[in-house]
């Protein structure tokens, strides 16, 4: 069984739902059976997920320095435009964290952009029910048999390019989001010796004429080992230095990822997670432990930019996480579980340099339960907007088959370049 890694969060998983998380893990990249189909409009796209475990602060990644009562609830962490450590200013009211150049430098080219404010439709504060949520891509909780990246690859029309190639989990457990009926690859660095080439055609020539369609799947994970290989993510060279909490971590797994979906014959969907974002006590201003983690978010991204490499144009990362973190300061100098937060989108195809934001306010009356920022975005809708612009989906398969009963949350246009 395949072991859960310790995501930093201040609950601990239920041992059910445990067992369900491990039962999906796929530790080396490996297929099972895939769907062939092709890509939407003239381009080859990409589309990464990230997923920020442990619910990330947004009135710290993109504070709302306009608003008037931002630096009274903020008081200790609270971001300026001046100082040692400014921060980025965006647009006249809001304003990036200073932990992210790359971010900041993608939107100036308009190559990254911001929904604030946005929430799933959970509205309790569990981060494994809102984990569920969020990836599942169900209205409710308790829902986790498959995610709606995986949904969307078995959506997409047969001969299409990016059901063809199909998608990737990144790490020991291949993200919810990612898994399902739809056949995907996984891939984390190996550990463990593995079995030569010899011995793997082998095997591929005897399934080949035993079983033709597992013989296909058989090769097309060898295709990925051999990407994988031929790219240095073999070997001890390629061993994660640092955990998916560590800015060495977020970027090793980024490089990898970004190698591999930047093959011909590569993935074209990938999801990955990074943990510790539960910032209950010294959550740090400028500086300080949420900052790191941001650095080593945005290290993340340029890795991708710099992995994918004319691939990037086609490319669209999309960073998630299952709620916000209350308005207010704590007594520890960090925030609780919130709502609403933000939803970053980078990437070449990304039609950027803008934030989108219904701004709900924080005045207390304003806020949702006096305490959260309100949401005001589905985040679905952003989702849904991304794929149906980049991958061509429709809003009907969108709301009846990759987010089940999510008919009414229209698909947000505009979203790609």
């Amino acid at each position: 069984m395949a072991v859960i890694p310790d995501q930093g969060l201040c609950e601990r998983p239920d041992p059910t739902r445990r067992r369900l998380l491990a039962g999906g893990a796929v530790l080396a990249v490996w297929p099972f059976v895939p769907r062939f189909a092709q890509a939407a409009g003239g381009r080859d796209p990409r589309m990464v997920t990230i997923i920020l475990r442990g619910a990330l602060d947004g009135l710290s990644a993109v504070a709302p320095l306009g608003d008037p009562d931002y630096a009274a609830l903020r008081q200790g962490i609270a971001l300026g435009l001046d100082g040692p450590n400014p921060a980025f200013a965006l647009d006249g009211f809001f304003a990036l964290h200073p932990a992210m150049p790359t971010f900041a430098r993608l939107y100036r080219y308009n190559q990254a952009l911001v929904v604030h404010a946005t929430a799933t439709p959970y509205r309790e504060r569990s981060h494994f029910d809102g984990q569920d949520v969020l990836e599942s891509g169900q209205p409710g909780p308790g829902l986790v048999a498959s995610g709606w990246m995986n949904r969307a690859l078995g959506a997409l029309p047969t001969g299409d390019r990016v059901a063809a190639r199909g998608g990737i989990g990144i790490g020991a457990v291949t993200p919810l989001v990612m898994r399902g009926e739809t056949p995907v690859l996984g891939w984390t660095p190996p550990s463990l010796p593995k079995a030569g080439d010899d011995l793997a055609a082998r095997v591929l020539d005897l399934y080949r004429h035993a079983d033709p369609a597992l013989g296909e799947i058989l090769g097309r994970g060898l295709g990925s080992d051999r990407i994988a290989r031929d790219s240095g993510l073999s070997g001890d060279a390629a061993k994660a230095r640092g955990g998916s909490a560590t800015a060495e971590g977020m970027k090793a797994a980024a490089a990898g990822a970004a190698r591999l979906i930047a093959a011909d014959d590569g993935p074209r969907l990938a999801a990955m997670a990074f943990d510790g974002w539960d910032t209950h006590a010294n959550e740090g201003g400028a500086t300080g432990r949420l900052a790191q983690l941001l650095g080593g978010l945005d290290g993340a991204i340029a890795a991708f930019e710099a992995g994918l490499g004319d691939k990037w144009r086609d490319t669209v990362l999309l960073v998630l996480t299952e709620f916000g973190r209350t308005a207010r300061v704590n007594g520890t100098v960090g925030t609780d579980h919130g709502t609403a937060t933000v939803a970053l989108l980078a990437g070449g195809a990304v039609k950027g340099g803008r934030i989108l934001a219904d701004w709900p306010g924080l005045r207390p009356e304003t806020l949702h339960q006096e305490r959260d920022l309100k949401p005001t975005t589905d985040l679905r809708a952003v989702i849904k907007g991304v794929m149906a612009e980049h991958l061509g989906l429709s809003a009907g398969v969108l709301g009846a088959t990759v987010f089940p009963d999510s008919a009414a949350v229209k698909p947000l246009s505009g979203l790609i370049a």
